[in-house]
């Protein structure tokens, strides 16, 4: 109200507000991306009619408050900065992009034309959102990549029988000799992980990088993990107009940490082994995700190999085999990373049950199922490519994994319009603006058998004769 900047009227009160809040962002700006939680307080003896605008910048208890542009934000919320760090990254950095703007543009969240294909420390995605959180009741679930519901029954009776066994602390020997055994590597260059998602936090605990870079679009766990350790990774952002492949050369020759997915979530992208052997050099660590790669059929750009000095391959059970409740993973590199992770992993960090379901699931006839749906995942992603195309939907790249990308933008919708539009039609899909590198129009699809695919296909052909 003082100078004009917000459309509101201040006056004095005979009241002191005093309390603690904890708002909700109540759609992209410049400190939070919609949905996101803070804290705060509240301190004054004023207040302002009306209480928000067209944009309120907070949800507090449901109801909006504030006001919030692309250039502005306005409320009575004193932030808690020292609780929420990325706060203040994100305005920094957006004040940054502004300034360096000709002609100012709006900052929302996934907008990262100014970033692509160089390195760039901006940040302003949640990072913590995950497939899950785009499933509801009653919507089919195209949103999670998990292969199957649960484990096979050979599987599950393995997990059970484990149970009883319960009473003792879990020992990961055997596990490790058979991850070992499996990739034909020394055991020393092994850790059983609970999930491959811990590695990362492992990592980012373990290290003390100077630089470190991770490549987006990919699984956003890496760079929330480095972040929530106190470092400030910078970001190497790949284009749809390459297919989301990486050249080397796009790599900053200091970076001391390089993290990338292979082949990459969520774009599908497989990299091939050769390119990223470049990226290999004294004083760098190189850590490759290879969650997706048992869904590749022959593996044939895996990075494990017998010696992997100053590399970390990460390997997760849960897509294949339907273990995402159980946290199943491992863990292979350079046996002096291995050892400093291990050192960073808490005592019996892996279950019984998970380390039984690790080593059954690296036998020579569970290998065999796993090719063999990999084979599978191939013929009907083809099918699921092929539907999409007959419908004017583009899949991004040439994806090699259980799950592809489309870019369902158009100049005459709101963004993300196509992603509510199946969620009436019953249908749940990844949204994409969390990717960091891709906006909300952007959406990643789980492949399913060709029955679910049909039924999405003439769920989107009504969604297009509605809109056409």
């Amino acid at each position: 109200p003082m100078v004009g900047a917000i459309p509101a009227d201040g006056r004095m009160t005979d009241r002191l507000t005093l309390r603690y809040r904890s708002p909700v962002a109540a759609r992209d700006q410049l400190l939070a991306v919609a949905g996101r939680r803070v804290t705060g307080h509240e301190f004054h003896r004023t207040v302002v009619e009306p209480a928000y605008g067209d944009r309120p910048a907070w949800l507090v208890d449901g109801e909006p408050v504030g006001f919030a542009t692309d250039s502005l934000h306005a409320s009575y919320l004193h932030l808690h900065w020292a609780g929420h760090p990325h706060l203040a990254q994100r305005f920094a950095a957006a004040v940054h992009a502004y300034a360096a703007t000709p002609s100012p543009k709006p900052v929302t969240n996934g907008s990262s034309e100014a970033v692509r294909g160089v390195v760039s420390d901006r940040f302003w995605e949640d990072l913590s959102h995950h497939g899950d959180r785009d499933v509801a009741d009653g919507l089919v679930d195209l949103a999670v990549n998990v292969r199957v519901p649960g484990p096979p029954d050979w599987l599950a009776a393995v997990i059970n029988e484990a149970t009883s066994a319960l009473g003792a602390y879990p020992r990961t020997d055997d596990t490790t000799a058979a991850i070992a055994a499996a990739h034909a590597i020394p055991p020393e260059s092994v850790l059983p992980t609970a999930g491959g998602a811990e590695t990362f936090t492992l990592l980012a605990r373990a290290l003390r990088p100077r630089r470190p870079v991770v490549v987006h679009p990919q699984f956003t766990e890496p760079e929330a993990a480095l972040r929530a350790a106190g470092h400030v990774p910078q970001r190497v952002v790949l284009t749809s107009d390459t297919g989301f492949r990486l050249d080397p050369s796009q790599i900053p020759a200091d970076a001391d940490l390089v993290m990338v997915g292979n082949p990459t979530n969520p774009t599908g992208t497989l990299h091939s082994a050769a390119t990223l052997r470049r990226l290999l050099r004294p004083g760098r660590v190189l850590v490759v995700d290879e969650a997706f790669m048992d869904a590749v059929p022959g593996e044939p750009e895996t990075m494990i190999t017998r010696a992997m000095p100053g590399l970390v391959v990460l390997r997760s059970l849960t897509k294949t085999w339907g273990l995402a409740g159980l946290r199943a993973g491992y863990a292979v590199g350079d046996p002096e990373i291995i050892t400093r992770l291990r050192a960073q992993q808490p005592p019996w960090s892996v279950s019984a049950p998970a380390l039984a379901a690790i080593a059954a699931c690296l036998t020579d006839k569970a290998r065999e199922i796993a090719d063999a749906a990999a084979e599978e995942i191939a013929a009907v992603r083809h099918y699921l490519v092929d539907r999409l195309a007959e419908l004017h939907l583009v899949v991004a790249g040439e994806p090699r994994t259980p799950f592809v990308l489309v870019d369902s933008g158009r100049a005459d919708r709101e963004p993300g319009w196509l992603r509510e539009a199946l969620r009436t039609e019953g249908f749940a899909v990844r949204r994409g603006e969390t990717f960091p590198g891709l906006g909300p129009d952007w959406i990643r699809i789980a492949v399913r058998d060709r029955s679910t695919t049909d039924r999405l296909a003439e769920a989107l052909q009504r969604i297009r004769d509605r809109y056409a």
